[in-house]
């Protein structure tokens, strides 16, 4: 075999094992969203053992290497590929409880159940790189490290193929069925290169005996390596919980962090170092004082995006010139698969538990502008003398200066008058120029920027006093209290999830999504008559503040059922809401059950519930395990004969009616949609806030409902949503309808019944059908 035959051979099976490692990841997570819902959490969870397998991979291929010749390695590797097949394919079951309080036992779960299913396989996986590199370079080929830069690309590959290719057209018993069969493939072309191998090997430098690792260098590549994965996890978890809960967001991000490693390792990472270098003090600059300054929203992704691929680029560039000879490849792998242990290890376990708020993106920001400026040698000019007086004044000015802007600024009488605009943008441009004019000495630059991170840490928030705070494997939560209005308000992230005010004449007046003016308030005037019975039971999913708690009668019995202990917790404190304590001094029956909605409901008596209202979006991450066919049937066994369904469909990044109407007719229910989005200023100031409500019933038992309540539009050959398939792209806001069946499904299961309304039998809903 030639040198173009041995590239094109081991590079083709490099691609395959590696787009192999980065289609599971997002289907993994996808079968954990029973256990978990939509929040962030599950994929930091997730990165943590993906993290830790790599590194295990790393390790039995450092192991096998040093102790075993090719045939040895291929013959082993054989074996245990054949053992691993018993865990194959991937199943998660979908009663699978976890625990949900406190911050470490969600993630520590996710570690075990993944370790106890798709870890053996992925392991050996993660093998393969170093594994194929190893081999590469026994038999004679140049550069193996080339091979790294295509390892990458097969995982970008991958992760680009999922959400566009595999997940809108197959179910996850085909995804899993396929991944396996994808396994059996990639570990006989990795065996073909063992044998090539073998009969080509090559006597390497035995570098590795007169050049050993030291403990400095090993420590060297394991910090390249783990910076990076921590700013990933740090500015994914920022974006899709701060500024966007997109769907598929947190694809971008780890995108860009494959294409630093590519462009690096490829050869072409010091031409764009050189390049990008001198943008990074500038990049730094704008973030540290966006993080500052608070500000949360969309137009900031770029500048998030920009940033960390710049300093990405940076890190695995120099990581790319530190490599050693081909002897010692594999112990290079394991720093760097222990450096992106430790950092999602910090990420996903350390810093809930340790910090109340999200430390960790402004920390690795402020140790990356002390760190790059040493490794460049292209952007910053070395650092000169600097007297202890001049450090000291390049840490405190800044931090001064902003901080007594956002203070001064945060008191209503001067936030919004001129002079307030004058203190803020003075302390902002003196907090720039503070910053930029340590552009040019490395050590002071790192320590300003970390002051003006400090500052903007330390400053109140400008939404009001902050009179709980908490955050845990689901997010961060905070309580504030705005004095003038007195209105308290629970923010998840940037996301509002209810607010009170706490006067007479609103204390027990639902807002926000829940306005007696609303969708939600038209359905409950529309029930009067069913649920003002003794005894009617109400299932909430999603607690929020417990704002729907003001409809509750007396003799009613409530039931709320919410993921997020800390979320109970603030709800049931009445120094901040008093929605569930004002319902139960009015006579009604309320609780709250702690865990996955779903689960929770599984256990609930049968036949049960009037009406159960979904509410269960965090933030706008969609619990797709909520809206499938299979839960829609728990929810029908739920309900009482004539009993209602109800879902808070409002969401920035989806279009979530038509799915509605795709999963009515499966179900062979009726489907009524409300859109309230033009809210007049007054209703605004009074704060409600536009919302989009559907529900489902029983044709013969529908409520009926005001003329603005239509039956939503059916896309062409949409494809309901079940456990084992859902396409959250289809339903993007400007992505067309997809009219492809998924691989797996069975065409006349998919179609589902047709539904069929005499006209007359609910005048509200044949309105609003002929409408």
């Amino acid at each position: 075999m030639g040198t173009k035959g041995l590239i094109g051979l081991f590079g083709l099976a490099t691609l395959g094992a590696s787009a192999l490692l980065f289609a599971v990841q997002p289907m993994i997570g996808k079968m954990l969203l029973p256990a978990f819902g939509g929040t962030p959490g599950v994929w930091n969870a997730c990165m943590l053992f993906f993290q830790a397998a790599l590194l295990a991979g790393y390790a039995y291929a450092h192991a096998v290497s040093k102790w075993l010749g090719p045939r040895g390695r291929a013959v082993l590797h054989g074996l245990l590929a054949i053992g691993s097949l018993a865990f194959l394919p991937v199943v998660i079951a979908p009663d699978a409880s976890p625990p949900t309080a406190g911050a470490w036992g969600p993630g520590l779960w996710v570690f075990g159940l993944l370790a106890t299913t798709i870890g053996p396989p992925f392991v050996l996986a993660s093998a393969s790189s170093p594994l194929l590199q190893r081999w590469y370079a026994e038999a004679g080929g140049r550069n193996p490290f080339a091979l790294y830069a295509a390892s990458c690309a097969g995982n970008l590959g991958a992760l680009a193929a999922y959400p566009l290719l595999i997940e809108p057209f197959s179910t996850l018993g085909w995804q899993s069925r396929a991944w396996a069969a994808g396994f059996g493939l990639a570990t006989a072309a990795m065996l073909g290169c063992g044998i090539a191998a073998d009969r080509r090997c090559a006597v390497l430098d035995q570098a590795e005996s007169t050049h050993r690792t030291t403990p400095r260098e090993f420590a060297g590549w394991m910090t390249l390596a783990g910076l990076p994965v921590i700013w990933l996890l740090a500015a994914t978890t920022h974006i899709t919980s701060e500024l966007a809960p997109m769907p598929l967001l947190w694809t971008i991000p780890l995108g860009l962090y494959l294409v630093t490693y590519i462009l690096a390792f490829a050869g072409a990472g010091g031409w764009w170092a050189s390049r990008l270098s001198p943008t990074f003090p500038w990049l730094a600059t704008a973030l540290a004082l966006v993080l500052a300054a608070g500000f949360v929203h969309l137009p900031w992704i770029p500048l998030h995006l920009a940033t960390f691929f710049v300093a990405a680029l940076l890190y695995h560039h120099r990581l790319a010139d530190s490599r050693p000879e081909p002897a010692r490849l594999t112990t290079f792998y394991l720093a760097i698969g222990l450096g992106g242990a430790l950092g999602s290890l910090f990420c996903a376990i350390l810093a809930p538990w340790l910090f109340d708020r999200m430390l960790e993106y402004p920390l690795v920001l402020a140790v990356s502008a002390l760190v790059l400026p040493g490794l460049d040698r292209h952007g910053f000019p070395p650092a000169r003398g600097e007297g202890r007086l001049a450090i000291l004044s390049g840490l405190l000015v800044p931090s001064v200066i902003l901080l007594a802007g956002v203070i001064l600024t945060n008191r209503p009488d001067v936030r919004d008058s001129a002079v307030g605009a004058v203190l803020l943008t003075l302390a902002a441009g003196l907090g720039v120029l503070a910053v930029w004019r340590a552009r040019s000495r490395p050590f002071r630059f790192g320590l300003t920027l970390a002051a003006l991170l400090l500052a903007g840490g330390l400053a109140p928030d400008p939404g009001g006093e902050v009179v709980r705070r908490s955050r845990n494997f689901f997010g961060r939560l905070r309580v504030l209290h705005e004095p003038v209005s007195d209105v308290f308000r629970l923010m998840h992230g940037s996301t509002l999830h209810g607010q009170q005010g706490r006067s007479p004449a609103t204390r027990e007046e639902p807002s926000t999504y829940f306005t007696r003016s609303g969708p939600i308030g038209d359905l409950f005037t529309a029930m009067v008559a069913n649920l003002d019975r003794p005894g009617t039971r109400v299932g909430v999913v999603g607690l929020g503040t417990g704002t729907l708690a003001c409809y509750a009668r007396p003799g009613q019995d409530w039931t709320f059922y919410e993921i997020d202990d800390a979320v109970v917790r603030a709800a049931e404190d009445e120094t901040c809401f008093t929605y569930l304590a004002d319902a139960r001094r009015r006579g009604a029956t309320v609780s709250t059950v702690e865990g996955d909605a779903r689960l929770r409901l599984a256990a609930a008596p049968d036949g049960g519930f009037a009406l159960l209202v979904l509410d269960a979006f965090s933030s706008d991450a969609v619990p797709t395990h909520l809206l499938s066919r299979e839960a829609i049937a728990l929810y029908r066994r739920k309900l009482a004969p004539g009993g209602i369904l109800a879902f808070n469909l409002s969401c920035r990044f989806l279009d979530l009616p038509p799915l509605m109407a795709v999963q009515a007719r499966d179900a062979g229910l009726a489907c009524l949609v409300r859109r309230d989005l033009n809210i007049p200023p007054e209703a605004k100031t009074a704060g409600k806030l536009p919302s989009i409500w559907a529900v489902l019933a029983d044709p013969s038992s529908a409520p009926t409902l005001p003329p603005s309540w239509a039956a939503p539009s059916l896309r062409p050959g949409a494809s309901p949503w079940t456990d084992d398939y859902s396409d959250l792209a289809t339903y993007l806001r400007l992505t067309p309808p997809r009219a492809a069946a998924p691989i797996g499904f069975d065409r006349a299961a998919l179609e589902g019944p047709s539904i069929s309304i005499p006209r007359g039998e609910n005048q509200g809903l044949s309105a609003a059908r002929r409408r």
